[in-house]
């Protein structure tokens, strides 16, 4: 699979992510994990439960520890209705729309990982009929305004991708199958075109001729821009079929050959987002001029933590040597620091032009994700959701 250098390199970088998130397991803010090791000492909620994977097969009973804290205090600060804030210390930093399902899914895995199946069962309880009220036509799918979810220099409007993965992902762990089938069955419905809708069609994001899904759908609006995490989601997940998946990545390999010829991509790994949104385009918006230009941040930059989630969606696909392959140019990625005193960078996000570090080093996700990747190439298999896919049809 690697040749002995190779492996030598991936092992480092194991080691490298162990020492980032032992740095960042304490910080500042109430004892919680800092987002990064130096930039963003907060606990962001979103960061810290997209790690809990990467924290759990670790091994590592202090990064366990660090999620069940984190999920105490987003228990505790949770809202009368059931919403989570976006920073875990602080209750009054609300409005995300990922927060409360991405609570769910952390909160779900670590209770699978601990055996504590009854852990924090009321803010559970609290959080899934939240998300129940999030659905505008109450048919289970979620809307979401504009810049609520990761993307907070990004326009995501209405059904978004990432967010209904997540939430379907949540919905299978806690054994809300009914749930769960009605959201995949309206996820892969196509999405709604032209200038009417008739008012018993429902939104899809199923994009026609094309093996992946919309980043956002919502009556007559829609963006079939490529969304990284929420299709890799959407593999993992099993809300992609396995030939779906299978031509998704075939897709994405094609796409991302087509970005390296004509010079918008540096590196062997798919940007978070593409086509970029240029300044001519209809999408385009003014402050992307300042904070998120072509192939940067939000509008196609390369996030670690993202492309680890697409080595991870290769092995769900059955293509176990590419994701051999893409794990090695992760690898290399992590490697390069924006402060040049580091061994290991594991930077926030990359200038997909010309592959420098552009964002925060030592951030968590970048490194506790990069953990879960290298675990899924090793394994042949992908922790925690396997066991989503499996339980797809009951």
């Amino acid at each position: 699979m690697w040749t002995r250098a190779e492996k030598n390199l991936i092992d480092g970088a194991k080691q490298g992510a162990l020492e980032v998130l032992s740095h960042n397991t304490v910080g500042p803010c109430k004892g919680l994990p800092r987002t990064a090791g130096w930039g963003y000492p907060e606990p962001y909620t979103r960061d810290l439960m997209l790690s809990a994977p990467g924290f759990l097969v670790s091994g590592d009973p202090k990064l366990a520890g660090a999620l069940e804290r984190t999920l105490t205090a987003l228990a505790k600060h949770q809202t009368e209705r059931g919403h989570i804030p976006s920073l875990a210390h602080d209750p009054g930093d609300r409005g995300a729309s990922d927060s409360t399902p991405l609570f769910l899914f952390g909160l779900a895995l670590f209770r699978q990982a601990s055996g504590q199946r009854d852990f924090l069962d009321a803010a559970a309880e609290k959080a899934l009929t939240w998300m129940a009220y999030q659905s505008p036509n109450d048919m289970t799918m979620v809307a979401q305004l504009p810049t609520s979810d990761w993307r907070d220099e990004q326009t995501v409007f209405g059904y978004g991708l990432y967010v209904n993965t997540v939430l379907y992902s949540a919905l299978r762990l806690y054994g809300r199958q009914r749930q769960a089938t009605q959201l995949r069955e309206l996820m892969n419905r196509l999405e709604v075109r032209g200038e009417t809708k008739e008012p018993h069609v429902h939104e899809g994001l199923v994009v026609r001729h094309k093996p992946y899904y919309a980043l956002y759908s919502y009556k007559i609006y829609n963006s079939d821009r490529f969304d990284l995490v929420g299709n890799s989601l959407a593999i993992l997940s099993g809300v992609a079929s396995a030939s779906r998946s299978r031509d998704m990545v075939r897709w994405i390999e094609a796409e991302c050959r087509a970005l390296r010829e004509r010079d918008d991509l540096a590196v062997d790994l798919p940007p978070c987002l593409f086509p970029y949104i240029l300044p001519d385009h209809p999408d385009w918006n003014r402050r992307y001029d300042t904070y998120n230009r072509p192939g940067e941040y939000h509008n196609g930059g390369l996030w670690p933590y993202a492309c680890a989630l697409y080595v991870a969606a290769c092995v769900a696909a059955g293509r176990h040597r590419l994701a051999a392959k893409r794990l090695l140019s992760l690898t290399h990625l992590v490697k390069l620091p924006k402060q040049q005193n580091l061994h290991w960078g594991f930077n926030e996000w990359i200038k997909a032009q010309n592959g420098e570090p552009c964002g925060q080093d030592w951030q968590t996700w970048s490194a506790a994700m990069y953990l879960y990747a290298a675990e899924c190439v090793e394994q042949g298999r992908t922790p925690f959701f396997h066991e989503i896919r499996s339980n797809r049809g009951r």
